[in-house]
């Protein structure tokens, strides 16, 4: 495998650590800063909301930038920032922190997505994509628990001192691994943001956002559904997430061959659909243990399948655009995780259970398999005049 690809793997390490890490450990900072878990869910709503506004705006300040230079400065921007979470005194703070913190993610991933496909060999762009995604299943596999067990038994500011010392690394291996790629001969912004008048570009991104928001009803309160409805020791969520990032890992690369054999938005409108069904299931039969972790591995497998797919699919889409298009997507996965945070805790605020959050997921999961439709109908409906 090539360096340049790892180097960007480890970006998304440091990113999925950053982004996941909350839910695990949502109980222990609302009750060390003395907030319920709905209001302590807000902090990934923050995240969220960095991402949505960070990733157009950094994309279009560092639009004249080499790719390299580029993710070096995202990369520093990441350390930097989640560094200051280890000293935050309040949660006024940390909700800035986060703000902050998310900034630079979808920027990392949009470019690191565009770089990826420039590097691979032809008709693996999708596999590329999907290493560099690899990171953040890595994170969930083995950094999300590691992150989760200490902050939990020990603190977790702790938590966020592993982060700062994943994203200097992310900077040395950018540094020394990652060629001098030339930037590519751009149109002006202008004509680039002019993509984004076309129905297919709004479409991809509903596609992600209200789709992929399933995944994110049923991870933002994950530590509560296993401890509260499944009936685990919070001693125990640790190792049932590293249940959760081995099916991701599975899942990231199952979506990646898929979508370089098949066309990316046929794999999309079958992933979601699957997806729709798990979580019913979570929510039917999240009581029994057994068929808990079973669901707990099935529904990260399925919900990271669907990643590559969708940053191919817009990087398909966006000729001429692709940098400030594979972009836009993360601020959309990001839109996501903010609607399903906030969304799926709804449910929780009126009195119900913490499996409720998941019939919200199916119902997002769903109009992303009919937005997909949409797409797929005007893909095919194009075609035809191109050949009349």
């Amino acid at each position: 495998m090539k360096k340049s690809l790892l180097s960007l793997a480890l970006g998304g390490l440091t990113i999925g650590i950053t982004e996941f890490v909350m839910m695990g450990i949502l109980p222990d900072i609302a009750k060390n800063l003395n907030i319920s878990i709905p209001v302590a869910g807000h902090l990934i709503s923050a995240y969220a909301l960095g991402v949505v506004i960070g990733a157009p705006l950094l994309v279009i300040i560092t639009r004249n930038y080499p790719p390299k230079k580029t993710l070096l400065i995202l990369a520093s921007m990441i350390t930097a920032f989640n560094s200051l979470s280890i000293i935050a005194p309040n949660y006024e703070f940390l909700f800035a922190v986060r703000l902050l913190s998310g900034l630079p993610h979808g920027a990392f991933f949009g470019v690191g997505a565009v770089v990826a496909s420039r590097l691979a060999d032809k008709g693996k762009e999708a596999q590329a994509i999907s290493v560099m995604f690899a990171g953040l299943t890595i994170a969930n596999l083995l950094g999300v628990p590691l992150g989760t067990y200490i902050g939990h038994h020990f603190s977790w500011r702790y938590t966020f001192i592993i982060i700062a010392i994943v994203g200097t690394l992310t900077v040395c291996s950018l540094y020394f691994w990652m060629p001098n790629i030339e930037a590519k001969a751009r149109e002006g912004m202008k004509t680039q943001l002019l993509f984004f008048k076309k129905a297919e570009a709004w479409l991809v991104i509903l596609i992600t956002a209200i789709g992929a928001g399933g995944l994110f009803c049923w991870i933002s309160y994950i530590a509560p559904l296993l401890t509260d409805i499944s009936g685990f020791d919070a001693s125990d969520v640790p190792y049932i997430m590293m249940l959760a990032g081995l099916g991701m890992v599975l899942g990231n690369f199952i979506g990646g061959k898929l979508a370089d054999r098949y066309s990316a938005e046929k794999t999309i409108i079958v992933l979601l659909s699957v997806m729709a069904v798990d979580l019913m299931l979570v929510f039917f039969f999240s009581s029994n243990p057994y068929v808990s972790l079973a669901l707990v591995f099935s529904t990260g497998c399925i919900a990271f399948a669907v990643a590559a797919p969708i940053q191919t699919l817009m990087i398909q889409t966006a000729v001429g655009a692709e940098m400030i298009a594979s972009a836009a997507i993360q601020a959309a996965f990001n839109t996501g995780n903010a609607l399903g945070a906030f969304l799926g805790g709804l449910p929780l605020i009126a009195g119900f259970s913490y499996a409720s959050p998941n019939l919200v997921g199916i119902t997002m999961s769903i109009l992303g398999v009919l937005f997909t439709v949409v797409f797929l109908q005007r893909k095919r409906r194009v075609l035809k005049l191109q050949r009349i």
